[in-house]
């Protein structure tokens, strides 16, 4: 069957994003961190939660267990990646992974309250890396499905996908968490089975693209170095040709500073609503499904946009918009004024997720065997944005007393972000001037 361009293969690919999105909405955006702020924070205590016999400010104990989790899978992701390559079996890693977070959704039903806390976090922490584990073995599929004319649209398709599934199932755990008392619940108990929900959700749809998608092919011929000698060599491999490539230098860091700013923002937004804005669940829960439905049209408006005017041009375009949202936010003090810049997030939030992901993969050498590995930078690349982001978040906080203050600084990496992406595209005229095809 031919793979690239490929009608099923590339509705399989895509169905992983509807099945582990789920996770993204309800578990690190919306209900989780709800059910967590209201479950932590009480009259004697104030936001002061103990962990280990450690004191923190409970969201940024929540921020820094997401930090140190995608620490963790920043050193491992490579040498994984350099094992799946030299093995031909990244799909038996992207398995792996989505069990692993899937069962930890799964055990966040048993999350009841504060007393509770270290059961909590672990979980909470082990699901971001079953997420992020299993995504970037998930991303090395695109150069190997999708020509590189079409990888904007699939790498949308997918996004797409993700939206319209983690909307769909939110919809479901909405139903428990406004209605607890017509299924004989309470809010914290319809809250904890939306856990469940996602843990079995994820799992459930996971295996469309598990029977569909090819597991791989080894790099090596024979396997005449043990697995993870052969991962290392691998890695060598691949990071020799990466420094070769002057537009993929340029556009890495770039990628790594507005990630540190859009990854942030998406991953904290819901506790500031709560925290800053005192907004209730329901109205934390509504905003963010028009962020993720308003993020569909983001999604396919950039991947237009980008085929008209050339992702780096629309990927300045973005980035601008989300300094814009960064100092807007600082100044937001209704709930109305959340709305607006909900509205705006969503359309920023869908179009800069896909179109990283397409620009990355079209800098790429076509028709090469070590996806996993080139995918590995990418992925290693958001994870250390997202663990540096999120702990100058919960540090500013923490010093300051204020979110909104870690919110104004990240205009910061935007700002950084913009500047590598003006010389990212100073570059690509440059080297492709004579080249048929340039992504920017």
């Amino acid at each position: 069957m031919q793979i690239k361009n490929n009608e099923k293969t590339i509705h399989a690919w895509a169905m992983f994003d509807w099945a582990n999105s789920a996770y993204n909405l309800v578990i690190t955006t919306t209900i989780f961190p709800a059910y967590y702020v209201a479950i932590t924070e009480n009259k004697d205590t104030g936001d002061m939660v103990s962990f280990f016999g450690h004191n923190f400010i409970n969201t940024a104990l929540q921020n820094y267990s997401l930090s140190f989790a995608y620490l963790i899978m920043v050193i491992l992701l490579p040498i994984l990646s350099s094992i799946a390559d030299y093995r031909g079996n990244k799909k038996v890693f992207m398995q792996f992974f989505t069990a692993l977070g899937s069962l930890a959704c799964c055990g966040l039903f048993f999350f009841e309250g504060p007393q509770h806390i270290e059961r909590g976090i672990i979980c909470f922490a082990i699901a971001a890396i079953g997420y992020s584990g299993g995504f970037v073995f998930y991303n090395s599929y695109l150069p190997e499905i999708a020509t590189v004319n079409m990888q904007d649209t699939v790498s949308a398709k997918g996004f797409t996908y993700g939206y319209v599934g983690s909307v769909l199932l939110q919809l479901i755990c909405f139903v428990f968490v406004l209605m607890p008392e017509k299924f004989g619940m309470t809010t914290g108990g319809a809250s904890r089975l939306s856990f469940l929900l996602v843990g079995v959700w994820w799992i459930g749809f996971a295996m469309i693209p598990f029977k569909v998608l090819p597991k791989g092919s080894p790099n090596a011929k024979s396997h005449n170095q043990d697995i993870i000698r052969g991962g290392f060599i691998e890695l060598g491999k691949v990071w020799k040709k990466v420094k070769g490539m002057p537009v993929l230098r340029r556009f890495l860091p770039a990628f790594f500073f507005y990630s540190m700013g859009v990854q942030t923002i998406m991953l904290v937004a819901t506790e500031f609503g709560a925290k800053e804005l005192n907004m209730t669940t329901t109205e934390l829960i509504t905003i963010i499904l028009i962020i993720q439905v308003i993020a569909i049209v983001g999604a396919t408006l950039m991947s237009r946009l980008s085929g008209k005017y050339g992702n780096a041009k629309v990927l300045i375009l973005t980035v601008g918009i989300w300094v814009v949202v960064c100092i807007a936010a600082y100044f937001t003090t209704t709930v109305t004024e959340f709305y607006i810049l909900a509205v705006i997030v969503g359309l920023v939030m869908g179009g800069i997720q896909s179109l990283s992901r397409s620009t990355y993969s079209k800098y790429l050498p076509q028709n090469i065997p070590d996806t996993a590995s080139f995918f590995s930078f990418y992925d290693v690349t958001e994870k250390l944005s997202i663990v540096g982001g999120l702990f100058i978040f919960a540090f500013i906080e923490e010093l300051t007393g204020s979110m909104r203050n870690s919110t104004l600084a990240l205009c910061v990496f935007f700002v950084i972000g913009l500047v590598f992406l003006f010389l990212l595209l100073n570059t690509d005229k440059k080297v492709n001037k004579n080249s048929e095809f340039s992504p920017a």
